[in-house]
């Protein structure tokens, strides 16, 4: 006769017993880390969602910052365009020339191009005003492309705005610091010094904040971009 066979049932007595634990194999561990449910998209971006957007990796740290710096370059364009739309409307300079009774006078409302220019100031310093609650959207919700794209278009024009009124204002202000020989214009400047140097600091105040919308816009059409491609 055949010898018999006899099965051990291993029923877990050896582990109370002492003996060390099985430890299981490369198929099991596999096996394990195939069950475990892959996060899907949307719960990545919940489980983001509350780390700073200083603090996040990828594409949405970058929007973040992109967005606070945005924020900031607007309260700083702010400041030159008020300054320059106050101090051309206060140019108001009077020369005695022998007695008070026989006087010239320049004001800023004396030149259009100074009027345009600070009407023009005045406009893009409240426009600043009120985008920033949208730039603030912006920082809180990256994503938000419709913000970025309204602020680009506006940006675009105040740039256009800002830039006709600085470049008026500055052709006054160089006929009156040098003249034109050709059309007999004397310098103003020479008898004038406060009136040309309020009117020169507000026009070097416009293309200061000219230059900042200007990378405003370079920075939306780059955000944009790079939201549409991802």
């Amino acid at each position: 006769m055949s010898a018999a066979t006899v099965i051990h049932v291993d029923d877990g007595a050896s582990a109370s017993a002492g003996k060390a634990p099985a430890t299981l194999s490369s198929y099991d561990t596999g096996r394990a880390t195939a069950a475990a449910p892959i996060p899907t998209q949307t719960q990545r971006e919940a489980a983001g969602s509350g780390v700073p957007f200083l603090l996040r990796s990828g594409a949405d740290g970058l929007e973040g910052c992109m967005g606070l710096i945005d924020f900031v370059l607007r309260v700083a364009a702010f400041g030159p365009t008020l300054a320059a739309a106050i101090s051309i409307g206060t140019s108001d300079e009077k020369l005695s020339i022998f007695t008070n009774f026989f006087q010239f006078h320049a004001r800023f409302d004396d030149f259009p191009a100074f009027t345009f220019f600070m009407v023009g100031n005045a406009i893009a310093a409240g426009y600043l005003v009120l985008s920033l609650p949208f730039s603030a959207a912006g920082i809180i919700r990256p994503k938000a492309t419709g913000v970025r794209l309204l602020l680009l278009v506006c940006d675009t024009i105040m740039v256009g705005l800002l830039t006709a009124a600085a470049a008026a204002a500055a052709t006054i202000v160089y006929v009156a610091h040098e003249g034109n020989l050709r059309a007999n214009w004397v310098p103003i400047c020479m008898q004038f010094h406060g009136f040309c140097q309020r009117t020169s600091g507000a026009v070097v105040a416009s293309f200061l904040a000219v230059l900042v919308l200007m990378v405003l816009i370079v920075m939306a059409a780059c955000t944009i971009r790079s939201r549409r491609r991802s």
